[in-house]
């Protein structure tokens, strides 16, 4: 079984954007991160540790400006935690082994899916293609990940 933890190594490489929002919780401008638009069948994981995240097939267009997900493909590597900040309670999403703030989570998801919109900075993410997703030591996810329609 892999083991994803916070790589210290990654993070030197990451650029100004994907450090502030992965390392000091930030957020990235809506309608600006480069996975916004993207519809290639896939995988999301953390930038920092690559533990998977989010399936393309889970991805869906809210209109909110950042790309979003109606779950986790994988429970265990994704935590919420209460936020207060901004004089608002949301709950937080951080990468459980890498620790990256990704984003947060809100219950107005499509109903028909679970209710759940998970609202995340593409400058967290990194994206890998279902065809290199073997290659890439991912190969146990690809049952969940289908064509975008």
């Amino acid at each position: 079984m892999t083991q994803y933890t916070k790589d210290h190594d990654v993070i030197a490489t990451l650029s100004p954007e994907e450090f502030r929002v992965t390392q000091q919780s930030g957020t990235e401008r809506p309608g600006t991160g480069k996975l916004l638009g993207n519809k290639e069948p896939g995988l999301y994981v953390d930038i920092v540790s690559g533990e998977p995240l989010f399936a393309s097939s889970d991805k869906y267009e809210s209109g909110c400006g950042w790309p979003s997900f109606t779950k986790a493909i994988e429970v265990a590597n994704v935590a919420e935690i209460q936020d207060a900040t901004l004089g608002m309670v949301r709950t937080e999403v951080r990468s459980s082994h890498g620790d990256s703030h990704l984003g947060h989570v809100f219950p107005d998801g499509p109903q028909d899916r679970g209710g759940l919109r998970y609202c995340i900075n593409s400058a967290s993410l990194r994206f890998v293609h279902r065809d290199d997703m073997e290659g890439e030591g991912y190969a146990a996810y690809l049952d969940q990940v289908e064509d975008i329609a």
